[in-house]
């Protein structure tokens, strides 16, 4: 299955809720997103944590590979009067010199690296005792709710799609980031319900692997018709909370 994110930047951009204010708020409490740091945000999308992030004082730069993301980003920036340096790279070869940040941040993206080569590049980024954050904000999928309905609705329509069925806990990224030189590895988790509209719900999911970033543009237009007509049917309050769970992994470098 290929995915291209570019081809859905206008939904994600518009519909993907980004991290809630109590992570920034969790994640300051281990010395990340202080005023005045500099923080390098990897796979950053449309920039949701490279705002957040900015907006705390940090001196913020966005690395992603799909320019359509960044120009939305940088849309998204200009509209919310908060300035981030965005440029074209990846995880993995991000293009910086040594130890040019105190903190490295990666939202919602880990799974689509190469992990053992992301953490050395983010280890060779970072200043002596910067940290690393590897954070997720992930729909739950729960029996009988929103969440598991929709993914079963994806798999009907991207069999390809082995995304579904998550916990939103991710164990192995430990494994990554100790047996790359991190240490003092601290990771927290917690519940949150974000509130969706069904036009937004539907947005959320089009801007998703499953669909907009790998389904063609006519087999997209039929999948969200027929979601549309299950939230109308099954799922008939609007706007609905939606089970989502808040990951995040945090290493120092030695």
């Amino acid at each position: 299955m290929t995915i291209d994110f570019g081809l859905t930047a206008n939904d994600y951009a518009r519909h993907r809720a980004g991290f809630p204010d109590s992570f920034f708020e969790r994640i300051a409490a281990y010395g990340v997103g202080l005023s005045g740091q500099s923080l390098v945000d990897v796979g950053t999308g449309t920039g949701t944590l490279a705002r957040g992030f900015a907006r705390q004082g940090c001196s913020v730069i966005g690395i992603d590979p799909a320019v359509n993301m960044l120009d939305q980003a940088k849309q998204l920036s200009t509209a919310e009067g908060v300035t981030a340096d965005y440029r074209t790279g990846t995880a993995e070869a991000t293009g910086l010199p040594d130890a040019a940040a105190d903190v490295v941040t990666a939202g919602q993206c880990w799974h689509w690296f190469d992990g053992d080569a992301a953490a050395r590049e983010c280890y060779r980024i970072l200043k002596p005792q910067g940290k690393l954050v590897i954070a997720h904000f992930d729909w739950i999928p729960l029996k009988g709710n929103v969440v598991e309905a929709t993914e079963h609705l994806i798999q009907a329509y991207n069999p390809a799609w082995k995304l579904g069925g998550g916990s939103g806990i991710y164990p192995l990224w430990s494994r990554h980031l100790a047996e790359n030189g991190f240490v003092n590895l601290e990771q927290f988790t917690y519940d949150t319900f974000p509130i969706y509209s069904h036009e937004a719900w539907r947005g959320r999911i089009r801007a998703s692997a499953g669909v907009g970033a790998s389904l063609p543009p006519e087999q997209v237009a039929a999948f969200d018709r027929e979601l549309a007509d299950l939230l109308h049917t099954r799922f008939p309050q609007d706007p609905l909370p939606v089970h989502h769970r808040v990951f995040a992994l945090v290493g120092q470098k030695a």
